[in-house]
């Protein structure tokens, strides 16, 4: 009798042992799939979001490059997939002088005046050495411009300057909350008059001048 007591606390004891067992590894094993599913989100969501804010400094461009064409409501309506309804835009211009506009309407309105009052017949905005930097749900990118706006067929202005954002996420979409573009030159580049008989004409007549363009200014009230 004494040996059966005995053979069940053994077998009893073996048990217990196994289950405490199995609960380590089935709490080890919990433990990695959840440490490595975070990180394997956490590896997959931020190059992702990196991508969906560089489509913005692209998307900004395009915008302006149709209102640079002359069609102002195809600006506005890209302009929205790039910036938050309550977006402040900034431009700085390499006197010093700075503009500002609350919502993109107002923006695309004052791009507009600035390529009308300054006679351009197109853009084109070039975005480049683009860095951005996480933050939560915020992010902060920089970019660098280069602009060409033709004036006619043998001059154009060029603009080279950086911009500086912040976006933030809302709704599961990255958008730009705040720009800024300062601008560090604002040049015309000109091709001289057509001589065939003149030898490197386009070398001793080409001409480079630097230009402050047309801006429309806000009334002060």
């Amino acid at each position: 009798m004494e040996k059966r007591r005995e053979n069940g606390r053994i077998v009893s004891k073996a048990i217990s042992l196994l289950l405490n067992r199995i609960s380590l590894i089935a709490l080890a094993v919990t433990i990695v799939l959840f440490i490595g599913g975070r990180f394997e989100i956490a590896s997959a969501t931020q190059p992702n979001a990196e991508l969906e804010i560089q489509k913005l400094a692209s998307c900004y461009a395009l915008g302006t490059d149709a209102i640079g064409r002359g069609n102002v409501l195809e600006g506005k309506n890209i302009y929205r997939d790039c910036f938050t309804q309550d977006a402040v835009l900034t431009a700085v211009f390499p006197d010093g002088a700075s503009e500002t506009r609350i919502g993109t309407d107002a923006w695309a309105d004052f791009v507009y005046s600035v390529f009308q009052g300054n006679g351009y017949l197109a853009t084109q905005h070039l975005m480049g050495s683009i860095n951005i930097s996480f933050q939560n749900n915020k992010a902060t990118m920089t970019s660098y411009l280069h602009a060409t706006h033709k004036r006619s067929e043998t001059s154009i202005d060029v603009a080279n300057g950086t911009y500086e954002d912040e976006v933030v996420n809302k709704n599961g979409r990255w958008k730009i909350r705040n720009r800024t573009l300062k601008l560090i030159d604002f040049l015309n580049l000109s091709s001289p008059t057509s001589d065939s008989s003149a030898t490197n004409a386009r070398t001793t007549n080409s001409s480079t001048t630097f230009v402050t363009p047309n801006i429309p200014r806000l009334k002060k009230r």
